[in-house]
């Protein structure tokens, strides 16, 4: 089992059973992809304040924490240590900014699995 990775939560809508209709509640919950001229933005779990580490697991020193509601880029993804979260159980970490990383448990993709290039 994974460990749980947020500092706050959940407040809107919750998910633990990992059933594809809770999938789907939090996804609407939490707004669309956005895809804009500056790139992809992917939107946190609602209800969720995700701290933000500089490296792939909870060992990583923290260095802020994502309000709610924020969409973060997702650059790059690495695995590293395994955490459940409102979509599932996951070893994925996005990278949202240089040495910035985040559980890709708690970040809404629309699909399991790599959604952007490993990182070096």
């Amino acid at each position: 089992m994974g460990v749980e990775e947020h500092t706050q939560g959940p407040v809107a809508a919750t998910a633990t059973d990992g059933t594809e209709a809770a999938t789907a509640d939090l996804a609407a919950a939490a707004g669309e992809i956005e895809t804009t001229a500056s790139g992809t933005r992917y939107p946190i779990a609602p209800g969720y304040r995700v701290n933000v580490r500089t490296g792939p697991g909870t060992a990583y020193r923290i260095v802020r924490t994502l309000p709610y509601g924020q969409k973060i880029p997702i650059y790059c993804q690495k695995p590293g240590e395994r955490v459940t979260g409102p979509y599932g159980t996951s070893n994925l970490w996005d990278n949202i900014a240089n040495g910035q990383f985040v559980s890709d448990a708690y970040v809404y993709t629309g699909r399991d699995g790599y959604i952007a290039p490993r990182c070096d």
